[in-house]
C-alpha cells in the first residue's frame, strides 16, 4: 500500500476535496465559485550568497503546489519574495505579503534570523508561515504564535552532533567557530556544554558570514586540533575554509550542521554533515517523487523537500477548508494547520506540529563526505 509519500498524501487530498467546488454545497463563496481558489506567499534566498538553497526552496515549492493543486482540484497561485536571507530583506518581502489580503499563508523564511526578525508582523496580521530549515530552539517558545516548521530544531541537532563528536571521534580539542547569527550562535550554545562535560577543550571563536579569507583562522587551528566544527549558513565558507585548512596542511576534521549540506558547493572529503532532512534519494517510497524533481531541477540537496512538505501542509489546509464549505482565510487556515496530522510525508515521517509550532518527533540525519566528496548517510 506503500506509495511514494506525496502520492499517497495527494491522493487522500482528492478524497478530501471530492466536494470542494459541487454547486450542492453550503452555497458558500467557495461552491458557488465552483473553485478553491487563493494564494500562498514564498521567502526564500532567490538571489544572494544562498541562493543555491533558494533556488532548490522554490523548485520544490513549486512542485509540491503543482501536484496538490492537480490531486485536489485547487488553484492556490505561488506568490514569490526573494529574502536574500537577510532579515532586513525578509521583513519588506513580510510587510508587502501582510499587506496582500489574498494571500493565506506563507511558506519560508529559511533563516533563523529572518523568523526572529518577521515573526512579530506575521504574528500582527494573523498569518500562519512555515519554515522547511529555521531551526533555532527560541523560535518555538511562544513567541510567534504563528510560525510552524517541518524539521527538527536545534535543541536535538547541537546535543546529537556533540555527542557523536565526543563518542566517536574522541577529540581532546576542538575549535567551534559561529558565524554571528542566531542560527549559528544557538547551535554553539548548545554543543559546547557537551564538549566541556566531556573534559574536551574548547577553542570558541566567531566570524562574519562577509568574510571570505580564513587563513588567519586557520592558523590558530593546533596539532592537538581534531574537530573543527563549523555551524555556519554559506556552504560555499565552509568550502574555503577547507580549502585553506589543506593549504596550511592542518589535518583537522570539519563538521559541519545542516547549513552545510550542499552537494556540489561543500565537497571536503573526510568532512561530516548534521542535517535536519533526510538524503529523499535514498527513500524507496519518493522514488517517483525523486524522479520527477531530478527531471525537472537537475540534482538536490536536502532543503527543498521539507520545504515541499511544508508546501503540502498549507495545500491540504486550504483543501480541507474548502471541503467544509467555507473561503479560505488567515483565520481558517491556520487554524487548519495547527490540526495537521499527516501520518506520513515526502520526509519519511509523519507531520504534526506541537502547541508552539515544533515539529513533534522529528531528528536529524547525519552524513559523511567520501573521498569523491559525495555525502554518505551514517546509520542511526
Amino acid at each position: 500500500m506503500k506509495r511514494t509519500g506525496i502520492i499517497a498524501a495527494g491522493a487522500l487530498g482528492a478524497l478530501v476535496m471530492a466536494g470542494c467546488g459541487s454547486s450542492s454545497g453550503s452555497g458558500t463563496t467557495a461552491a458557488a465559485s465552483n473553485k478553491c481558489s487563493t494564494s500562498i506567499g514564498f521567502e526564500g534566498p532567490i538571489t544572494g550568497p544562498a541562493s543555491p538553497v533558494g533556488d532548490e526552496q522554490l523548485h520544490f515549492a513549486e512542485l509540491a503546489l503543482s501536484m496538490d493543486n492537480t490531486a485536489n482540484k485547487t488553484d492556490i497561485k505561488l506568490v514569490q519574495g526573494d529574502t536574500q536571507l537577510n532579515p532586513a530583506q525578509a521583513t519588506t518581502v513580510t510587510q508587502q505579503f501582510t499587506s496582500n489580503s489574498a494571500i493565506v499563508g506563507v511558506v519560508g523564511p529559511a533563516g533563523s534570523q529572518e523568523v526572529e526578525a518577521v515573526g512579530p508582523l506575521m504574528a500582527r496580521a494573523g498569518l500562519a508561515f512555515m519554515s522547511g530549515s529555521a531551526t533555532n530552539t527560541t523560535l518555538t517558545t511562544g513567541t510567534y504564535p504563528t510560525f510552524f516548521r517541518v524539521v527538527s530544531n536545534d535543541g536535538v541537532q547541537g546535543p546529537q552532533d556533540a555527542n557523536y563528536i565526543v563518542k566517536t571521534l574522541h577529540p581532546t580539542a576542538v575549535m567551534i567557530v559561529d558565524d554571528q547569527e542566531v542560527y549559528s550562535t544557538g547551535l554553539v550554545s548548545s554543543m559546547v556544554p557537551v564538549f566541556q562535560a566531556a573534559g574536551v577543550k574548547v577553542d570558541h571563536e566567531s566570524v562574519s558570514q562577509k568574510v571570505t579569507d580564513f587563513a588567519s583562522l586557520v592558523a590558530k587551528v593546533t596539532p592537538a586540533t581534531t574537530v573543527v566544527v563549523l555551524p555556519w549558513q554559506f556552504a560555499a565558507n565552509a568550502q574555503q575554509f577547507g580549502r585553506d585548512l589543506a593549504q596550511q596542511h592542518k589535518k583537522a576534521v570539519i563538521f559541519g550542521t545542516d547549513g552545510l549540506f550542499s552537494p556540489g558547493t561543500f565537497s571536503i572529503s573526510g568532512s561530516y554533515v548534521s542535517s535536519f532532512g533526510p538524503d529523499i534519494t535514498a527513500i524507496p517510497a519518493d522514488a517517483s517523487l525523486v524522479a520527477t524533481a531530478t527531471a525537472k531541477y537537475g540534482t538536490f540537496g536536502t532543503f527543498g523537500p521539507p520545504i515541499f512538505a511544508a508546501t503540502h501542509v498549507f495545500d491540504q489546509a486550504i483543501a480541507s477548508v474548502c471541503k467544509a464549505g467555507k473561503t479560505p482565510t488567515r483565520a481558517n487556515v491556520l487554524a487548519a494547520v495547527k490540526s495537521t496530522n499527516e501520518p506520513t510525508s515526502i520526509l519519511g515521517q509523519p507531520i504534526s506540529f506541537g502547541a508552539h509550532g515544533d515539529l513533534l518527533n522529528g531528528k536529524f540525519f547525519l552524513f559523511k563526505l567520501d573521498s569523491a566528496g559525495k555525502y554518505q548517510l551514517i546509520p542511526s
